[in-house]
């Protein structure tokens, strides 16, 4: 895998255009400009790897658009040492991200064979630290909870009950939710019982899917 002048250049004015799309977080932006996205597509999709569009991955799944990636990650509001649950690891893009924002990453996939991909990718590219897990989203990663931020990065039809009860008092959960479109959704945890919510428009997103798939 090559990183050229030529992709840092690209790299560098999709920074921008995500910071002109309303973006104010500087190490979301930071994140967005650093990672090689080229690195986590197929070579049919290389040459367009920078241009803010979502692309498929296998397996029925895709890579988002960085917008919708900086904006979900803008939203989790990360502090370095963060315990962040990614809920659908796709590609490992957004779990780059989350690791440049200083979160300690903990993400699970169901489709066994991106899984192993994704894995063998984050490798090479010396993302170790992100620790991945093949299983159902719907249930979280609970022996390592409570997380100051869940992201969700598929489209849930409901807000999980797992997900809310992993979620630490005073953390951010960031999910789609909806079936054809979804709605981005906020929820904070603000004591043990009690959540807020907030929504952000629509967004489109590939469906969030139940057990494990087959290998």
């Amino acid at each position: 895998m090559t990183d050229s002048y030529r992709h840092k250049g690209l790299r560098k004015k999709l920074a921008e255009e995500i910071a002109g799309k309303g973006i104010t977080d500087t190490r979301v932006i930071e994140a967005i400009g650093k990672i090689p996205r080229h690195f986590f597509l197929d070579t049919a999709f290389i040459e367009h790897a920078y241009e803010n569009k979502a692309f498929p991955i296998g397996s029925g799944q895709t890579i988002s658009h960085p917008y919708t990636v900086a904006f979900q990650s803008e939203l989790l509001e990360i502090k370095k040492g963060h315990k962040v649950l990614e809920i659908g690891t796709g590609s490992g893009y957004q779990t780059t991200v989350l690791v440049e924002l200083g979160a300690k990453v903990y993400s699970v996939e169901r489709q066994k064979e991106l899984f192993d991909k994704t894995k063998r990718i984050l490798t090479k590219m010396s993302y170790t630290s992100a620790k991945l897990y093949y299983g159902d989203g719907y249930k979280g990663i609970p022996q390592y909870a409570p997380y100051d931020s869940i992201i969700v990065t598929c489209g849930a039809p409901f807000i999980p009950e797992d997900l809310l009860g992993q979620l630490k008092v005073g953390g951010r959960l960031v999910i789609p939710v909806g079936d054809e479109t979804q709605i981005m959704t906020l929820i904070i945890r603000v004591s043990e019982k009690d959540f807020t919510k907030k929504t952000f428009g629509d967004f489109k997103f590939v469906p969030m899917l139940e057990k494990k798939a087959r290998d």
